[in-house]
């Protein structure tokens, strides 16, 4: 375990790295479905290019970045001294950790819906959901940040 602390400084680097590309994915990706469903439809060369746009976004960097985040955090939490468990703050952060964990799954499925043509929700629907993200990263930074 004293690797740990030597590298410590580069694993929080590419930690708020890899959170950063992941919570860039999590805003995007809904706003494309929004375009998505109100100019695109569900035939076309548009279509073809969304479905393109939507798949890589989800494949290449956000399903990456999500992992990256998950593994060096987890390598965070095993370095001594860096959480105190009998706080409240790393029980928030795990919360909406799982939070976004949750909502990451749930526009990957969304996608899915899209490809079999099966698509229900509106725009107005994942316009309230690109929220979601959102109200998860105030709880995280204000858990890590402030310690409570």
């Amino acid at each position: 375990m004293e690797w740990l602390f030597g590298a410590y400084p580069w694993i929080r680097a590419f930690h708020i790295m890899a959170v950063i590309a992941w919570m860039a994915g999590l805003f995007y990706l809904p706003r494309l479905y929004v375009y998505h469903v109100e100019r695109v439809g569900q035939a076309g060369e548009t279509h073809a290019l969304f479905q393109t746009m939507e798949e890589k976004l989800l494949r290449i960097i956000m399903n990456p970045a999500m992992i990256a985040s998950w593994v060096l955090g987890l390598l965070l939490v095993l370095i001594p001294g860096i959480v105190q468990w009998d706080m409240i703050w790393p029980w928030t952060k795990l919360a909406g950790l799982v939070g976004m964990t949750w909502f990451h799954m749930w526009l990957a499925a969304r996608r899915k819906d899209f490809i079999a043509g099966e698509n229900r929700l509106t725009g107005r629907q994942y316009r309230m959901m690109n929220e979601v993200p959102t109200v998860l990263m105030v709880v995280i930074v204000l858990s890590v940040v402030l310690k409570f």
